[in-house]
């Protein structure tokens, strides 16, 4: 891993400075991640409402809109949401400061002179006392730096997060981004179903969080801060939470298990300035989901394998 670490590659991520800027993106985020919720067909585990890193920001990927395909990617590079359509339309919309509404407007209005009209609901998810899109005229901050300085932290673990997805043979996401929650994640799977999940996440329907938690899991994930948790962080949890997890030892030093929240944190920080941040990173995924698997009583010989290698398929014995 440490042979494809770049000088500088993990950014500064000061949660105070960045914090106006993200909770605007994330707005932004909701917007573009409700119209691939509305014009795509449920998939496990709402694997189909997710964003994805991309070479210049995030992207929905390709959509289907009856005989036409779009997408929508935020370029995080130029500062742009650039919508394209594979009859080949395009429209951009700067990012800037402004309103919530107004950018939902401008959503909306490019996607019909496009020729793939939406439709979508306009309730911010998993956010306290939300205000519909077309409502919401509080003036925002939109700091380029700071979206770029996000943007270049989510490829540095995008890649990690896929190189630890190579280790599993069983079920397992992709490496996704949750637009309600702002979060990279990736999932582990035992195979077997969990106990009912309770529900009550804030401005999430019940029947949607017991539909994703219907398996027993192990995941993990990055997000920039908030709540709990003011600082970037690195997160790992289990559902349902085997006994003794709380109390499992993990690396690297600074990880720590948050009761709270009922998960193990390591701070974005301390990657950073890890000699070989990958690794540190990779150390954490693996020793968390190892106190999840052997606790859970998993059947690791069977959904274990080793590390993927570039233009090297998997050994079969």
């Amino acid at each position: 891993m440490g042979s494809l670490e770049i000088t500088g590659a993990w950014p500064e991520l000061p949660y105070a400075a960045l914090k106006p800027t993200l909770d605007t993106l994330q707005l932004w985020t909701q917007v573009v991640g409700k119209v691939r919720l509305s014009k795509t067909p449920w998939v496990n585990h709402s694997w189909h409402v997710t964003l994805y890193v991309s070479a210049r920001g995030l992207t929905t990927s390709l959509i289907h809109h009856d005989a036409l395909g779009f997408e929508l990617e935020f370029d995080l590079v130029t500062h742009a949401l650039v919508i394209r359509v594979s009859d080949e339309g395009e429209r951009r919309i700067e990012l800037g400061a402004g309103n919530v509404a107004a950018f939902y407007g401008s959503v909306l209005d490019a996607l019909q002179a496009l020729r793939v009209p939406v439709k979508i609901d306009q309730i911010p998810n998993e956010l306290p006392d939300p205000t519909p899109f077309s409502r919401d005229v509080t003036p925002r901050v939109y700091e380029p730096d700071a979206a770029h300085r996000f943007w270049r932290a989510l490829v540095q673990c995008d890649r990690v997060f896929k190189l630890f997805r190579t280790r599993f043979l069983g079920k397992c996401s992709p490496v996704h981004f949750f637009w309600g929650s702002f979060d990279l994640a990736v999932t582990r799977f035992s195979g077997r179903p969990a106990p009912l999940h309770p529900g009550g996440i804030p401005h999430l329907a019940d029947d949607v969080v017991q539909e994703a938690y219907s398996h027993e899991v192990s995941s993990a994930g990055f997000w920039p801060g908030g709540g709990e948790v003011e600082d970037a962080a690195f997160y790992s949890y289990a559902y349902p939470a085997p006994e003794g997890f709380a109390k499992a030892s993990v690396t690297p030093d600074g990880a720590y298990f948050h009761p709270e929240l009922g998960e193990f944190l390591l701070p974005y920080e301390v990657v950073r300035n890890a000699p070989d941040p990958g690794a540190a990173l990779l150390a954490f995924l693996q020793s968390t989901y190892e106190a999840a698997a052997d606790l859970g009583r998993w059947d690791r010989a069977a959904l274990e394998c080793e590390e993927g290698r570039l233009g090297r398929p998997r050994t079969v014995c």
